[in-house]
């Protein structure tokens, strides 16, 4: 059997969800892929659908609300999306690991940690419970905390957010996945911390070859960690490519704002940052056409009436967007 090009590939993915003013679609029509050993960033501003996107591969869309309503998520070859839920119990936190967004609602605030992180092990490996014990303190060391036969028997209130986030990307590991979906493992830490977790990251991947799916607000994050970045805007991809195409010719004008909002040191005597004008559209009342349209200094009046379709700028850069010569001749 061909081995896939990719270790996880998501084609067409639809999600939604249920409110009490009707159905609403998070993510709408998206594609990308993550090759072995690789690192790919996903952007975007706070609910452009990132998460939910993460949530479809681990099959944990909020129930029952959340549903995929179209799509193929591959990964290793096998649709995700088809498989049964005990089966999914196999791969989601075996294969596939996941650091969870805030730290204190993804642990049990009821069970210390050791019982946390040996309960991980004994269901997805064929071991004892000393054996499985014996693995999480070796875990938690090689995640950086100090004393882990002491950290075993605490809850998760008395760590701090910096070890509570390593007792997550230990939990996600400890089984040694293949993949690793990390959703913005570093918020709410500071920047110490911050340099540390993603360093931390970045070494067990190296370590253990495993992929990395990245979900971040962070464009500073993308371009010191990833091989590729996807940026969403409401829902939709944007721009895709490697993170040298989008950091060197960002093409679509969301990219392009998300880039010059970025502080930099030759602009310490600006009073002002760049900001992108407008809100994000909600889910409900989104716009027919290109759903960047109302924010967008390149808008004109092809944009309000149908989504425009993503085009190949290079082998591995796509652009979604009517008018991104337009941009990259007025920005050269």
């Amino acid at each position: 059997m061909e081995t896939p090009e990719y270790l996880l590939e998501i084609k067409n993915l639809i999600a939604e969800f249920d409110t009490d003013e009707g159905r609403v679609r998070a993510v709408d029509d998206i594609s990308f892929g993550i090759r072995p050993g690789e690192t790919l960033g996903v952007v975007g501003e706070s609910g452009c659908g990132k998460s939910v996107t993460a949530l479809s591969v681990m099959q944990l869309l909020p129930q029952p609300m959340g549903q995929i309503a179209g799509g193929q998520i591959f990964y290793n070859g096998r649709d995700l999306s088809k498989l049964h839920h005990t089966e999914m119990e196999k791969i989601r936190g075996g294969s596939i690991g996941m650091v969870f967004q805030e730290p204190m609602t993804a642990l049990n605030p009821v069970h210390t940690i050791g019982k946390q992180l040996a309960e991980v092990v004994l269901l997805h490996m064929p071991v004892s419970k000393q054996q499985a014990l014996a693995l999480a303190i070796k875990i938690l060391k090689r995640v950086g905390i100090a004393s882990p036969e002491i950290r075993m028997g605490e809850y998760p209130h008395q760590l701090s957010g910096g070890m509570r986030q390593r007792v997550i990307i230990a939990m996600a590991l400890v089984c040694n996945p293949s993949l690793l979906i990390a959703d913005e493992p570093t918020t709410a830490l500071d920047v110490t911390i911050q340099a540390q977790i993603l360093e931390l990251i970045k070494e067990l991947q190296q370590d253990r070859g495993m992929s990395v799916m990245l979900i971040t607000h962070d464009l500073g994050v993308i371009a010191e960690t990833c091989d590729h970045v996807v940026v969403m805007y409401a829902g939709k991809i944007v721009e895709k490519g490697t993170v040298f195409d989008v950091f060197d010719n960002p093409s679509h004008p969301y990219t392009r704002g998300l880039l010059d909002s970025i502080p930099r040191l030759q602009d310490e005597n600006k009073s002002r940052l760049n900001t992108i004008e407008g809100m994000v559209p909600g889910l409900m009342d989104l716009p027919e056409g290109c759903r960047f349209e109302n924010r967008c200094p390149y808008k004109q009046s092809d944009c309000d009436t149908a989504s425009p379709p993503a085009e190949l700028i290079t082998s591995e850069h796509e652009v979604s967007c009517y008018h991104w010569r337009d941009l990259i001749a007025a920005t050269a």
